[in-house]
């Protein structure tokens, strides 16, 4: 599909819909014009029944993402006015990744620090090389981090482990950050790519229905309590049962064989 942008790569293989960030010669450093096409990249694929999880990666072996490209900073963020537009536009692509009704996930090698790790964060499954290398480096630049993404992590780490990134904003190694619960696999370099692809075309067989009122339900516990919305996961439930995907799978089993869910 077309981007918008040569730095942005839209992909259909198999059920993933890859979302590949093509700045290597930066590692992969997020342009304004690379958040600008996230979000309509994000939309394609929600829009397309056949894209069942949706995978989001860097081009080449030195990084995930290694934050905004800074370099632009002076055109694009030297006036208050530029700022808000800026920041708009990364507003836009943060919401399009967090509020994807389809499974996410972040195939990581190399450095994933700043807003790369916050990207990676944005999905629901994080999956690094060996090569990984974690970093919040806020506290040696002086910046301040808002809340949303500070809570974010700390959801998915723990407080404790939260103040230790933040705290020290030192690298943290592709164990350590298993350990964490950063990431929920490590695999060898050689073998990322594939067991990516294994794992999302997984993920991808499976009642599309059921994973996305898992995902709902998952979200809604860490969500303030006066934002959950428990009428809309019922009716996502009520929706399975209701699905030929249910019929399907219950006709799979007693013939002992694989489903093929429709998504209907």
């Amino acid at each position: 599909m077309d981007t918008g942008t040569p730095k942005m790569i839209a992909r259909r293989e198999n059920g993933i819909g890859w979302m590949i960030f093509n700045q290597p010669e930066k590692r992969n450093a997020v342009s304004y014009d690379m958040w600008l096409a996230i979000p309509r990249i994000m939309e394609s694929f929600e829009n397309d029944p056949a894209v069942r999880v949706i995978v989001l990666t860097g081009a080449g072996d030195k990084a995930f993402i290694s934050g905004a490209d800074i370099s632009e900073f002076e055109e694009k963020r030297g006036t208050p006015d530029a700022i808000a537009v800026y920041n708009a536009a990364g507003d836009r692509a943060n919401a399009a990744l967090i509020g994807a009704t389809k499974p996410t996930m972040s195939m990581i090698r190399g450095f994933c620090v700043g807003g790369g790790l916050a990207t990676a964060l944005t999905t629901d499954l994080r999956i690094c090389a060996d090569d990984s290398r974690f970093a919040v480096p806020a506290a040696k630049l002086g910046l301040g981090y808002a809340y949303p993404g500070i809570k974010r992590l700390s959801d998915i780490v723990g407080p404790s482990f939260a103040k230790e990134i933040f705290f020290t904003g030192r690298l943290f190694s592709c164990e350590e950050a298993r350990m964490m619960g950063l990431v929920n696999r490590v695999v060898p370099v050689a073998e990322l790519e594939k067991y990516v692809t294994d794992y999302a075309g997984m993920i991808a067989a499976n009642a599309p229905l059921t994973v996305k009122a898992a995902k709902m339900a998952i979200n809604a516990a860490v969500t303030d309590p006066g934002k959950r919305d428990f009428a809309a996961i019922d009716a996502a439930i009520d929706t399975c049962f209701a699905s030929e995907d249910y019929k399907e799978g219950r006709r799979a089993f007693m013939e002992k064989r694989k489903p093929a869910f429709q998504g209907r």
